[in-house]
């Protein structure tokens, strides 16, 4: 059937060779997508490229600075721009597509990733049936940060033929028996469900802004930085927070999401409508996120332009909802040990 796959699809075409991997590790299956890792190839980069009538592999001569093996770890240094081949190659008979997204941790580290793919004029993007490698491009943000081969920075959703997203009339009908949102007010659902942001008490923290200098990050070391040196809670006024410009704040939503089991989520990244800066680099949420209660959404906010006000209850980000192709035998949270579900206002899993 048309739709996200699920779990065992992923684990059927790892069997079939549609997806080839050297990490033998089946907890990087998830619910509705896989995590992807980073192999020992990594080059520093003079810019980005796409390269979409041919291989970019052949493109890497021209474009990188310098060959790294990642084998025994690298710092990549804020603001600059490396390629790293990903352990898994596509090899798809199937009619089967896809999109790849940053993890929410990755995102929560202001790490600005994307996987490029041969004969691919757009990021991210898994064309049709593609037979190939995979690249992902990184930029650390904030911080300098230490990573090793087998690190999973991102994930890739594949889909049968076919998304089928949900209209903002089947989601109210949902909503009203399986609560996609739990809320004091009334869910809005136009073009997805509206997040709202929360900074309704003035003397709680409702966001951290990353630090200027801090110390290194290694990605492979969760429960091990201490967040103070790193993060600088902040509390708002008036219920008011000023995003100022090139600086990264993590905030957390007024609702909270649950994503049912047969269904996926995905967080729209960037909508100048709402206001001139980008929210949430990680995107998919999985079916389970939030069950039964549901789970606040985390928000990832850079402005890049103008320093930006933003207001209690303003609206700063949209989930949209697609069908899966059939009901996932896995769910987010207890099934995997999930780092989120049930989350408030969280940093990522590296800190304490």
């Amino acid at each position: 059937m048309n739709g996200s796959l699920t779990f065992d699809d992923y684990k059927n075409l790892i069997k079939n060779k549609e997806i080839i991997s050297s990490i033998k590790n089946a907890n990087r299956i998830q619910p509705s997508s896989m995590d992807l890792t980073l192999s020992n190839e990594c080059y520093e980069l003079k810019h980005s490229f796409l390269n979409p009538k041919g291989k970019i592999r052949n493109k890497i001569k021209k474009f990188s600075i310098k060959k790294y093996n990642l084998s025994q770890g690298l710092v990549f240094k804020k603001n600059r721009t490396y390629l790293v081949r990903l352990n898994e190659k596509l090899n798809l008979h199937s009619p089967i597509k896809g999109k790849c997204n940053p993890k929410s941790s990755t995102g929560r580290l202001d790490i600005f990733c994307r996987t490029i793919l041969d004969k691919s004029n757009e990021y991210e993007k898994i064309p049709l049936r593609y037979r190939g490698e995979m690249f992902i491009e990184i930029t650390s943000k904030s911080f300098d940060i230490k990573f090793n081969e087998g690190d999973a920075l991102n994930q890739m959703r594949l889909i049968y033929k076919e998304n089928i997203y949900l209209s903002d009339n089947d989601l109210i009908k949902i909503n009203s028996t399986k609560k996609l949102c739990f809320s004091r007010k009334k869910a809005i659902f136009e073009n997805g469900l509206k997040l709202t942001v929360d900074l309704s008490n003035d003397k709680s923290v409702c966001a951290y802004k990353s630090k200027k200098i801090s110390p290194l990050v290694n990605f492979s070391k969760t429960k091990f930085h201490k967040y103070e040196n790193y993060w600088e809670p902040i509390k708002p006024k008036n219920n008011s927070l000023i995003i100022e410009k090139n600086n990264f704040y993590i905030l957390k939503s007024k609702e909270r999401i649950c994503i049912p089991t047969s269904l996926a989520g995905e967080m729209i990244p960037y909508d100048t409508g709402i206001g001139d800066f980008r929210v949430h680099y990680a995107g998919f949420f999985d079916p389970g996120f939030g069950h039964p209660n549901g789970a606040f959404a985390v928000l990832e906010v850079k402005t890049h332009e103008v320093s930006f006000i933003i207001e209690d209850g303003q609206t700063i980000a949209r989930i949209k909802y697609e069908k899966l192709n059939k009901s996932t035998s896995m769910l987010y949270g207890k099934m995997l040990n999930s780092n989120y579900q049930n989350q408030k206002l969280a940093l990522s899993k590296h800190f304490i």
